[in-house]
C-alpha cells in the first residue's frame, strides 16, 4: 500500500475551445454540473481523501478562477495558484510549478472532469495501488464504452498486472485516460521551459515498461463540448445517475 500524496496539481489553465462560446467568459473548470463548478467536484474530492495542499494553474481567465478559489469556504486542501503568463499545456504546466510540489509523487487531476467514486474513493485506490518501486506513472483509466459524454476510441490497452499500452492508430481500445494520476516530480525535472504534453511522460515510461493503471470502478463524465453541459448535469442530478454503470 501506498501513502496518500500530500499535494495534488490541479490542472486548470486550458482555453477550452470546445467549449465556446460558454468558455469566452467562463473559464471551463468553473462550468458547473450536478450543482457545482468543475473544479469544486475536484478539490472536495481532493479534501475527503486528506490532500493537504492543491497546486492550481491558471492562465485563461485566470482572476475568476481566482476569485472563485478566494470565496471557497469548504475545508482543505490548502490552496496555491501556480500562473501562465503563455499557455504550456499540461506537462509545462506542471513543470513550471515543480518548486510548488515538492520532491514526493503528487496526484495531477484535470479541473475539468467529473467523477463519481464507487465503494472506495478512487484517490484512495490509487495510493493504495501506488508502487513507486515498479511505477513512473500510474494512470486512473475508466471503461471507453461507459465514460458518459465520452464519444472518442480510448487511449489504452490494459494487461491484468494494470501495464498499459497505448492504442493503435485506428483501432478502438477498452480505457480512456481519466484525467486522475499519481506522478513522480522527477519525471518533469530535465525538461526545456515551455510547452508540452504530459502525454510525453506517458508515452516514455510506457517504453520502460512503468506506465501503469488502475481502472476506475464508479461513473465517469466526459464534459467537452456545451452539448455534454447539461447531459452530465442531468445525469447527475438524478439519483439513477449515481448508479454505477456495469
Amino acid at each position: 500500500m501506498g501513502d496518500m500524496p500530500k499535494r495534488a496539481m490541479v490542472l486548470a489553465a486550458g482555453l477550452g475551445m470546445r467549449m465556446r462560446p460558454i468558455t469566452l467568459t467562463v473559464p471551463k473548470p468553473l462550468i458547473a454540473v450536478g450543482g457545482q463548478p468543475m473544479l469544486d467536484h475536484v478539490l472536495d474530492r481532493l479534501a475527503q481523501a486528506g490532500v493537504e495542499e492543491a497546486v492550481v494553474n491558471t492562465h485563461w481567465l485566470a482572476d475568476k478562477i481566482n476569485a472563485h478559489l478566494a470565496a471557497r469556504t469548504a475545508p482543505a486542501p490548502r490552496i496555491t495558484c501556480s500562473h501562465e503568463k503563455e499557455v504550456l499545456e499540461t506537462g509545462g504546466g506542471i513543470r513550471n510549478a515543480l518548486p510548488l510540489l515538492g520532491d514526493a509523487p503528487f496526484f495531477t487531476i484535470n479541473a475539468d472532469i467529473v467523477w463519481l467514486d464507487g465503494p472506495v474513493p478512487a484517490l484512495t485506490r490509487l495510493a493504495q495501488a501506488w508502487d513507486p518501486a515498479k511505477m513512473d506513472c500510474l494512470l486512473l483509466v475508466t471503461p471507453t464504452a461507459t465514460a458518459i459524454g465520452y464519444d472518442g476510441r480510448g487511449d489504452f490497452h490494459m494487461d491484468p498486472d494494470g501495464l498499459l499500452s497505448s492504442r493503435v492508430e485506428g483501432e478502438v481500445s477498452p480505457f480512456v485516460m481519466a484525467g486522475v494520476a499519481i506522478m513522480k516530480p522527477e519525471l518533469f525535472h530535465d525538461r526545456p521551459a515551455g510547452a508540452f504534453s504530459q502525454s510525453v511522460i506517458w508515452r516514455e515510461a510506457e517504453a520502460a515498461g512503468r506506465l501503469y493503471g488502475l481502472r476506475h470502478d464508479g461513473n465517469w463524465y466526459h464534459v467537452g463540448t456545451p452539448d455534454a453541459v447539461p447531459l452530465v448535469d442531468a445525469h447527475l442530478r438524478d439519483p439513477a445517475g449515481r448508479e454505477v454503470v456495469p
